[in-house]
């Protein structure tokens, strides 16, 4: 882990690179972006992390061929964003607020920063590789799993040509599971309670991350 100029106390920094690496496995969806021509350019795409050795990794997906963004893209520096789950935090939840009402609303989030070089791919075999890959990742769960091959061959291919393989070879992973570490004891225990209660989804969106709302970051 380097720092990447995330804000970023001890108490929510993730410092291992494994976990890390989970999380973008389990988020999938970042945000990439980069210093273009005209000023910052952004792009929301799914993303999948190859580990290799004891790196960080190198993440590879696909963009449309039309968007501009990937004009300016090749041999440029990239920060890729992977937002996990996030929620507001109300002072109801804390035990604190009835022993000495010293209590504010805040916000919990998960964050991985991921930081490299871009490079662009157009090899037909790379392209096929990575709608595979990825499509096989989200389909893993369904019972009868949806694979590229099942569409017709000529439609695929027609398809592939629309669109260009990136590549980013990562220099650095920063996270911050930010999830009331910071609060005493009985204040995690309770805001744990309340979100289970009253946002299960998002509980067991957090539960499926490597840190879970008790656990130290």
């Amino acid at each position: 882990m380097t720092s990447s100029g995330l804000y970023n106390p001890a108490a929510f920094r993730v410092e291992d690179d494994e976990p890390l690496a989970r999380a973008i496995d389990e988020i999938v969806f970042g945000t990439l972006l980069t210093n273009g021509p005209d000023g910052p350019r952004a792009s929301h795409l799914p993303l999948l992390l190859a580990r290799h050795g004891d790196g960080p990794g190198t993440l590879r997906g696909h963009l449309a061929r039309a968007n501009p963004h990937v004009q300016s893209l090749a041999g440029e520096p990239a920060l890729v964003i992977f937002q996990g789950p996030a929620h507001y935090v109300t002072p109801s939840w804390y035990a604190s607020k009835a022993q000495t009402g010293k209590v504010v609303p805040t916000w919990n989030y998960v964050v991985v920063h991921a930081r490299g070089t871009v490079r662009l791919e157009q090899e037909p075999e790379f392209l096929r590789s990575v709608v595979e890959s990825l499509t096989d990742r989200m389909e893993a769960s369904r019972p009868e799993p949806w694979r590229v091959d099942d569409a017709p061959a000529e439609f695929t291919d027609a398809l592939l040509r629309q669109i260009v393989g990136i590549e980013i070879p990562l220099s650095s992973l920063e996270g911050k599971f930010k999830l009331g570490q910071n609060r005493p004891a009985a204040d995690r225990e309770s805001l744990a309670a309340g979100l289970e209660a009253e946002l299960p989804d998002v509980w067991r969106a957090l539960g499926r991350l490597p840190a879970g709302p008790n656990e130290p970051a």
